[in-house]
């Protein structure tokens, strides 16, 4: 009798420890990121990025209840030196933040590095681009930097955790399923 109870004990520990995992994967972000673009402008080093895979079907309806969401965008520029350790030029964090408005049937997208206006629009297709995306983010004066020098820019997106009124906290109890971090991503060139 005491070998049936163990192993019917095993038994519904694994399937509780498969139940675990199978939730944890599903509710994992794929979010990462992509097209980082490196450019000179007016005498300005400039970075380009888009992150993909961080509006989840949690996020999106948060968003849509009026819940603002915030990414922030980390930035680091080094000189890589091979005898010393690499010289750190730049470590920035940018951040765009969305808010639904459901009067008005509006997304407001603010950027932290762009005017202090927030860009409005009805589309949340257009929303969701300006959300996940950073054009031309002048980083460092090309004046700074060394020619024929080696330097590596890495990037990383975060979904910060969404601040909720006290009162939804109850309603959405899973919240911890709305962060994402992308990995970050390094990009080394020679200026």
């Amino acid at each position: 009798m005491q070998r049936k109870a163990t192993s019917q004990w095993v038994l519904w520990a694994a399937v509780f420890w498969l139940l675990c995992v199978t939730a944890t994967s599903a509710g994992a972000q794929e979010a990462r990121l992509k097209n980082i673009t490196i450019a000179n402008a007016e005498a300005k080093l400039t970075v380009s990025l888009e992150v993909e895979g961080a509006f989840t079907p949690d996020v999106m309806e948060a968003i849509l209840k009026g819940v603002p969401a915030d990414f922030a965008f980390l930035i680091r520029l080094d000189r890589i030196r091979d005898w010393w350790g690499d010289e750190e030029l730049v470590d920035m964090e940018v951040s765009h933040t969305i808010r639904y408005d459901n009067l008005k049937k509006e997304f407001a997208v603010y950027r932290s590095w762009a005017d202090q206006k927030p860009y409005i629009t009805q589309s949340l297709a257009e929303a969701q681009s300006m959300m996940s995306r950073i054009d031309g983010l002048p980083i460092i004066d090309i004046d700074r930097m060394q020619k024929n020098q080696r330097y590596e820019l890495r990037a990383k997106a975060e979904l910060s955790r969404m601040t909720l009124p006290f009162y939804l906290h109850y309603v959405f109890y899973f919240v911890t399923l709305w962060d994402f971090e992308t990995d970050w991503h390094s990009v080394e060139f020679v200026y």
